[in-house]
């Protein structure tokens, strides 16, 4: 594949957070996450530092990386060095060893867009106020489930900020073949999403493998709508159920041993919608592994909670745990027998950072300063 050049803009990066000094003492990263969600912006800043603060504890190559920072920029009106997406990734290297932020400027960019997985520390930065839209309208009947997706990433040590992700291939009806669509395909170690808005129906975010970190981010979809083998964590995001399906699952994970480590946790998460038609998850995977924890279910959570998919043998085998929930969806009282109550020793080592080996690799969201 031939290579574009370009002349790279040098800058200097500012991680967003809000600690002015270092602080006293450096986290472990395995502080649990506090159970006041007021308290959940300072005890990320305590985590997440940035990177002047942690070079002991990352990883050297991550070190390396983000010390040495380019920016390329998107625009619709040619403003910048590309009109596309694409065309942005494919000016980067393969084998690339330092942080690529692609800056995407405001407009819809009707593309579908793949970072291989040798095309690693890239970063897809928006406008907080001005958000920009990746949208395609791929299913499966024309590329296969996987493939679907508006924006597939492979690579390890991707990041996304402030971007809208968008499969606006229509609703399955449940007579067209091959209708489900991927907005987001994530199948890379050690990624993060910030502020990123998901949209879709059925199989909206393909969380594939890997290590990741989704925070303030909304995604919503109707069927199997956040689906994979991933290890992730998911903070203070919207999981939101459409409206108007007989049944509908928020999460299908593909945990297939018992001694693996993946599994989807939410924490201070928001299921929303309505009508108490959406399981939390559904046995799709002999062990799969979904947690909620400090989270508000709405009125949108059927009461039983958990799906075993009509597969009774999955109900010994599967992990769907809750821990000090609220709200309507809630309650417990007739939930499915497999489902855990977890205690405060069982739910330890899912609520922080140190799931997703968070002092290896995570920094907070950063700004192109251009």
């Amino acid at each position: 594949m031939s290579m574009q050049k370009v002349s790279y803009i040098a800058v200097e990066v500012v991680f967003l957070t809000a600690l002015l000094v270092l602080p006293i003492a450096l986290s472990t990263n395995d502080e649990p996450i506090p159970a006041n969600k007021a308290q959940l912006n300072s005890w990320f800043d305590r985590n997440v530092g940035p990177l002047a603060s942690r070079e002991g504890s990352l990883d050297p190559a991550v070190v390396e990386a983000e010390k040495n920072v380019t920016v390329v920029r998107v625009r619709t009106d040619r403003s910048g060095d590309f009109k596309t997406v694409t065309d942005a990734i494919k000016s980067v290297p393969q084998g690339n060893k330092h942080r690529v932020i692609i800056s995407i400027g405001p407009g819809n960019y009707i593309e579908k867009v793949k970072i291989d997985r040798y095309t690693h520390f890239i970063t897809l930065y928006g406008d907080p106020n001005n958000m920009p839209v990746m949208l395609f309208d791929g299913t499966a009947a024309q590329f296969g489930t996987l493939e679907s997706a508006t924006l597939t990433v492979e690579s390890d040590y991707f990041s996304a900020v402030n971007l809208k992700i968008v499969n606006s291939a229509p609703r399955p009806d449940g007579k067209r073949v091959g209708a489900q669509a991927v907005a987001m395909k994530i199948a890379g170690e050690y990624a993060s999403f910030y502020n990123c808005r998901m949209y879709g129906f059925q199989d909206t975010l393909c969380d594939d493998r890997g290590k990741h970190l989704f925070k303030d981010c909304y995604v919503e979809g109707t069927v199997d709508f956040i689906f994979g083998s991933g290890q992730s964590l998911y903070l203070n995001s919207e999981i939101h159920v459409i409206p108007g399906d007989p049944v509908s699952f928020i999460a299908a994970h593909s945990r297939s041993k018992h001694n693996e480590a993946n599994g989807y946790v939410f924490v201070h998460c928001r299921v929303t919608g309505t009508n108490g038609t959406a399981y939390l998850a559904r046995s799709w995977f002999p062990y799969g592994r979904v947690i909620f924890a400090y989270s508000q279910l709405s009125d949108a959570v059927n009461p039983q909670g958990w799906s075993n998919n009509g597969q009774n043998h999955t109900d010994s085998t599967v992990y769907f745990g809750e821990y000090h929930n609220e709200g309507p969806g809630s309650d417990l009282s007739k939930r499915a027998a497999y489902g855990k109550q977890l205690s405060d020793a069982e739910v330890k080592s899912f609520i922080s950072i140190a799931y997703i080996e968070g002092s290896k690799w995570l920094l907070p969201p950063a700004t192109p300063q251009v």
